[in-house]
């Protein structure tokens, strides 16, 4: 409701608030149990008991569970390609940025948020067709925000790589190594312990592949 100055009321600007937070609580909810106990194995009524709402206000917000996990999934991607970002242009797009990027995903991303790693290297996989469409648009995103990054370095640099695909290659081997030992130390064994430990050497291993294609 708008005032007569046709600002919005206090009372609609608290109401927008209480909308937006309730939005908020069950989008978190929802990624804390689908990561702990898997998402089969919770409904939304799980979910709506412990964001202290109703399941109606739970479909209120989202049609199905799986339109939540979708939702999840986009929030994660955002995040994960934000931290990536961020790192590599932090060191102005060089090698160094390579690294750092690489740094920032297993000490910022998997280490901070265990249960968005959980969320979209695990949950998200194996689901229905309409869930499998978007992981693989997010995860081409990943790979195209990857290959952009590889690019930059070779034009930084005035160093090429042995073809045109090359780059794209190592974008697809980069992603997949991370999600592999990110998955091997977290997801399959509890040795979070090791990841910040292993990540130096992840990052070793990655930018001397990126090196050997290198061309003169």
């Amino acid at each position: 409701m708008k005032e007569k100055n046709g600002a919005v009321s206090k009372a609609a600007q608290r109401r927008q608030r209480e909308k937006e937070q309730r939005y908020t609580t069950i989008l978190n909810v929802a990624e804390k149990l689908f990561a702990r106990n898997g998402y089969h194995q919770t409904s939304l009524e799980n979910i709506a008991d412990a964001a202290e709402v109703s399941v109606g206000t739970v479909y209120f917000y989202f049609k199905n569970k799986e339109d939540l996990l979708i939702t999840l999934m986009q929030k994660v991607g955002f995040h994960l390609r934000k931290t990536l970002g961020d790192a590599f242009l932090g060191k102005h797009g060089t090698l160094d940025g390579i690294v750092n990027a690489g740094i920032s995903f297993f000490k910022e991303f998997c280490l901070k948020y265990p249960d968005s790693l959980s969320i979209f290297f695990r949950e998200a996989g194996g689901q229905s067709a309409t869930v499998e469409e978007e992981r693989k648009r997010l995860y081409g995103k990943l790979i195209k925000d990857l290959e952009g990054a590889l690019n930059r370095v070779s034009s930084e640099t005035g160093v090429g790589y042995r073809s045109g695909l090359s780059a794209e290659l190592m974008a697809v081997c980069i992603l997949g190594i991370y999600e592999r030992v990110a998955g091997y130390y977290m997801l399959w064994h509890d040795r979070a312990g090791d990841v910040a430990a292993v990540a130096d050497d992840v990052t070793a291993f990655t930018v001397g592949g990126i090196r050997n294609l290198m061309t003169p």
